[in-house]
Formats: structure tokens, C-alpha cells, sequence
């Protein structure tokens, strides 16, 4: 099976759309026997965010010009989210966190196999329950229910492999996520629908069957 690597963050809605659009467009897939490992690499929408992170309408209204451009600009990312299922609870949300702690316990899950249920987990602890997905005891809580030892987190396991590759992004080109490689070459940035993004898997498949032959 060839690789789709999704450059994400776990603090992007975006990327939970785009996780839902995937999940569709990987179902439509295995219509043409057509099948494929996932792998979720990091990127950090705020590099520079402090660490303890700051007061999420604080930050949006800096980022925005305002609180209410913020909220509106909200209201739509719902309104999508609602189109595929997410639930988003924006005001739940208190904090902006620095994300650097949450990417390295995706990679640590994906070395025990359970990478994607990993993400799913870290997307609906932030955007479905308000959870401070920087804190050391909620990424230790939500590691021990998708099945990573928390005890794992304990260390800089993995922290230099994340912050190399988030760098690569970055050198790369990236700016925005989701991102979408095949076989490590990119292939789009946004969260299309899920025909057209099988329609780009498909496409992309035969050109490196081809291509590999």
C-alpha cells in the first residue's frame, strides 16, 4: 500500500474537517481496491506560541483585528464542521496552546500503532470538550485512553524528530495545513471534499504505479 502523509495541527479546525473529508474519501477508495496507510506529521500554526500558551479571544482578536471578525470567522468554520458531523464548541475553548508537546505525542502513538486514533482524540479533547491539550496531565490522561503508556511522555522522547520535521514543512514551502502528500510528494493543501480529494489519490496512485513500473 503507498503512504499519505497529513501535515496537520492539532489546533487547526481545519484539519478536523479535512480528517472527516479523508475518512470519506479513503471509504470511496477501497470501491477500486484501492487502500493506503496514513501517517499524520506535525506543523505548528504558531511556532513562536509561549509556552502555557495565551487566552484564546485574546489571541484571536490580535490575530483577527477583532473579537467579533473572530466569532464570525467561527461561525463559518462551524458551520462546516456541522456539514460532516463535528460538533465544534468554540466557547468551551479558553487558551491558544503551544502545540509542540501535542505533536510529539502523536508520534509517539504512531510507534505504538495507534497514531490516527491519536489525532482523532486530540482534535475532540480541544474543539468538542475545551480541553488544554498543552498540559502535561490532560496529554497524559488522553495518551492512556487511546492505549500510549503515559509514562512515555515523561522525557524529550521524539521532541527533536517533531520539531525536525515541522522545520522541514516549513522549508518545504508549507504555510498552510492540511497538507497532503502521497509518497512524499505533495499534492494539495486544503480540506477538499472527500470526491475531489479521492479523485487526487486516484490520480496520483496511477501516476506512481506508473512511475515505480
Amino acid at each position: 500500500m503507498m503512504r499519505i502523509e497529513v501535515i496537520s495541527d492539532a489546533i487547526c479546525p481545519w484539519c478536523y474537517i479535512g480528517k472527516r473529508h479523508l475518512e470519506k474519501a479513503l471509504a470511496l477508495l477501497t470501491q477500486d481496491n484501492l487502500r493506503f496507510t496514513i501517517a499524520w506529521r506535525p506543523f505548528q500554526l504558531n511556532p513562536d506560541m509561549p509556552a502555557g500558551g495565551i487566552q484564546r479571544d485574546m489571541y484571536r482578536a490580535a490575530k483577527f483585528g477583532s473579537l467579533a471578525r473572530s466569532r464570525e470567522l467561527d461561525a463559518g468554520v462551524a458551520q462546516a464542521g456541522r456539514a460532516v458531523g463535528i460538533d465544534f464548541h468554540f466557547d468551551r475553548v479558553q487558551r491558544t496552546p503551544n502545540t509542540l508537546q501535542a505533536h510529539r505525542l502523536i508520534r509517539l502513538a504512531g510507534e505504538a500503532g495507534v497514531q490516527d486514533a491519536m489525532v482523532e482524540r486530540l482534535f475532540a479533547a480541544y474543539f468538542l470538550e475545551g480541553q488544554d491539550i498543552e498540559s502535561p496531565a490532560v496529554l497524559a490522561a488522553l495518551a492512556s485512553e487511546i492505549g500510549v503508556d503515559p509514562a512515555a511522555m515523561q522525557g524529550n522522547a521524539g521532541l527533536a524528530e517533531v520539531i525536525a520535521a515541522d522545520a522541514a514543512a516549513r522549508q518545504a514551502g508549507l504555510s498552510g495545513v492540511p497538507s497532503f502528500l502521497m509518497e512524499g510528494y505533495l499534492l494539495f493543501s486544503d480540506a477538499i471534499p472527500a470526491e475531489a480529494m479521492a479523485s487526487q489519490f486516484r490520480k496520483a496512485h496511477t501516476v506512481l504505479t506508473a512511475r515505480a513500473a
